[in-house]
């Protein structure tokens, strides 16, 4: 039975179906101030990926949640996928998870119970190998399939990291591969063959555990990753929070190979577009071709940790990372003193 049913054919929305940008700024716009107390450490004011309460001097809460539809056809590796990518924004404050609680919807009736049941166990085995508990959680039947978590960490709260910490002349570090969406949008298409989908599997399932040792780094400045928003989305948002300015060249950037050939056939997400309308009056391309851009605006189901760190620290940083097992971690830029202009420039060949 399972292998008759696509899980994609219910993902109307087209994968993980983050809403716009631009979009999401002028809805959040239109809610009051709320409460804020002296102990919530991050809010939702520089678009972190979680939120910071502070128990005491020594511990800090870290709280966010993450769900999405379908990018996948199997049912146990969009559960791992859809966990690694929750949990991904509490290693990004630099935190260590503690408990998950699991987000379900389903098409009771559309989709059978083994194939739901998969989706969970994929989750379930991912939550194990982050050493914490799926706790609890809430169920609802929809019409697409929807998985994800809560995820709830702790950290001393001198070792959170957020968007807002970057300084003038730090590096930029990006510790997994772009190119995500575009192998998403190539499976979609038929075109993504067994060992481009074990490429993609690999790369979207690996927690971003590392996380958890630089939150410890003195010289690690800004910690966020780059998920749906694409890299210059997410880069924007440290930019903004830091009050810096971002110079990035494109041949330094770490991408997946095959990827990068589906760029060029110009095999794409919808929500590439959508990104690039978002962050285009902050950044300035500089001989970039359409199929660079791409990648650049390209949407990551969780991806890499994008560190902002002193020079020289980078050779010690990188090694850490290629040490833990992330292979293509990389540096790609610098940050800068904000003048005026563009937030992110981009240089090609």
């Amino acid at each position: 039975m399972e292998e008759k049913i696509r899980l994609t054919q219910f993902s109307y929305g087209g994968g993980g179906c983050k809403i716009s940008p631009v979009i999401l700024r002028d809805m959040l716009a239109r809610i009051p101030p709320g409460i804020m107390p002296p102990e919530l450490l991050i809010g939702a004011e520089a678009s972190d990926g979680a939120a910071v309460y502070k128990l005491n001097e020594q511990q800090a809460l870290i709280a966010t949640t993450d769900f999405f539809i379908p990018i996948v056809d199997d049912p146990y590796d969009f559960g791992r996928i859809a966990a690694a990518s929750a949990l991904s924004d509490v290693y990004a404050m630099g935190g260590t998870p503690i408990l998950a609680l699991a987000l379900v919807g389903m098409p009771i009736g559309k989709l059978p119970l083994p194939i739901i049941g998969r989706v969970l166990e994929g989750g379930a085995s991912i939550c194990r190998e982050a050493g914490i508990p799926i706790a609890g959680g809430h169920s609802i039947d929809s019409v697409e399939p929807i998985y994800g978590l809560v995820a709830l960490g702790i950290a001393p709260p001198a070792r959170i990291r957020g968007n807002t910490g970057a300084q003038p002349g730090d590096a930029l570090i990006l510790g997994k591969p772009l190119g995500i969406g575009i192998l998403s949008a190539a499976l979609q298409n038929g075109r993504l063959d067994e060992a481009g989908y074990a490429a993609m599997i690999g790369i979207t399932t690996q927690l971003n555990r590392i996380g958890e040792k630089l939150g410890a780094c003195d010289s690690i400045h800004a910690l966020t990753d780059v998920t749906g928003f694409g890299l210059l989305g997410h880069l924007l948002e440290l930019c903004r929070g830091s009050n810096c300015q971002a110079e990035l060249v494109f041949d330094d950037l770490p991408i997946i190979d095959l990827a990068r050939d589906f760029a060029r056939q110009d095999i794409k997400t919808d929500a590439s577009a959508r990104n690039w309308i978002s962050c285009a009056p902050e950044v300035a391309l500089h001989n970039i071709a359409p199929w660079q851009q791409t990648l650049l605006t390209d949407p990551q189901t969780s991806g890499g940790l994008l560190v902002a760190c002193t020079p020289e620290a980078v050779p010690e940083i990188l090694r850490r990372f290629h040490t833990e097992g992330y292979a293509d971690a990389a540096e790609l830029g610098r940050l800068q003193t904000w003048e005026s202009g563009y937030r992110i420039t981009v240089y090609g060949a």
